[in-house]
């Protein structure tokens, strides 16, 4: 796409983005709801959005599918108010509404199995009864306009006018700043097009890119955005990612699922969890004593994978410091016959 459609599907974009916003005033009122409250709490609807981050990295969901489903989430809960009990059903809701929307049919994740990896006490009926009615309190079709697609856009017009070092600006990492941002419902009072050209801004002046620093400011000039507006939503950024490389942040666990399965449930699962799929005939002539040994473990390295899955590494490796893999959340699936 070239520049010019870039900048005139920027702009469509800005001029829709706050049909897409949740009330300010229903965030302001979880904001200042005490946790023992019979209302949701900021920090149960934290937690709740790092359990979607989970899900979606442990079923290979895209990062539109974890932003769309926040964004579901805060509109909902700013608009209705609900009792913390029922906070999974509406939050597990919205995930599944935005992976119909933006995954291949055929990864869609079956709802028996949804509710039954987030560890959910309501049924298929539950959640499809509650998907029906966040849809139609939030008159959702198809699409949101996100803080994603923003950071999108601008990640495409910066490497389309910049011939300044454009590997080192990776919209992976971009991607898993925006997810850290969002576990804080005070990010959502944010214009998606500001939160998103606040990251961007951040990131360019990390790899020292004058360049793509005057593309940002350009960007900023053409969406008439304001610069104390940009400024202080660029500070809460810088703060919300130091923040969460420090290790007393606790995080969302993006390691390993594993399966604990008691005795007596293992006795009474199905014939086919039990079942071992037949393994091909080794050939004789291709083994050796030497050999035994490495083939004997990667065989059983195969069996435990399927069994521990990995939930991804949005956290880790390039984009966060490794002290910051010091979890909160330790998933623990228990297997139900």
């Amino acid at each position: 796409m070239d520049g010019f459609k870039l900048m005139r599907e920027l702009q469509m974009n800005y001029e829709q983005e706050a049909y897409y916003l949740p009330k300010e005033t229903g965030l302001s009122l979880i904001e200042t709801t005490a946790q023992d409250d019979s209302r949701i709490s900021a920090k149960c609807r934290d937690a709740q959005v790092e359990d979607l981050w989970s899900l979606t990295s442990f079923f290979g969901y895209s990062t539109q599918t974890f932003v769309l489903a926040v964004n579901l989430l805060d509109r909902f809960l700013a608009m209705m108010r609900i009792q913390p009990k029922h906070l999974s059903c509406v939050s597990l809701s919205c995930l599944n509404m935005a992976a119909k929307v933006t995954e291949e049919e055929c990864n869609l994740t079956p709802t028996d199995e949804l509710i039954r990896i987030g560890q959910c006490r309501f049924t298929v009926s539950d959640l499809s009864r509650m998907e029906k009615i966040v849809a139609e309190k939030l008159e959702f079709k198809s699409k949101a306009i996100t803080a994603l697609t923003f950071l999108h856009l601008y990640h495409q017009i910066a490497l389309t006018h910049s011939m300044d070092r454009k590997e080192t600006l990776s919209l992976e990492k971009l991607e898993a700043q925006l997810k850290a941002c969002l576990c804080r419902i005070s990010f959502s009072k944010a214009k998606p097009s500001v939160l998103a050209l606040s990251l961007l801004r951040q990131e360019i002046q990390a790899v020292q890119s004058e360049d793509m620093l005057e593309i940002a400011y350009h960007i900023q000039r053409h969406l008439k955005i304001a610069d104390g507006e940009l400024r202080l939503w660029s500070e809460r950024v810088a703060q919300c990612l130091s923040d969460y490389a420090s290790p007393e942040c606790s995080k969302p666990n993006h390691k390993r699922l594993q399966w604990i399965v008691s005795r007596r449930t293992a006795q009474n699962l199905h014939h086919s969890y039990r079942s071992i799929p037949e393994l091909p005939t080794i050939p004789e002539g291709c083994w050796d004593e030497s050999e035994s040994e490495d083939s004997c473990e990667d065989v059983m390295s195969s069996g435990e994978e399927s069994l521990s899955s990995s939930l991804g590494s949005d956290a880790e490796g390039p984009y966060f410091p490794q002290h910051m893999c010091r979890q909160k959340h330790h998933l623990r699936q228990h297997l139900d016959a």
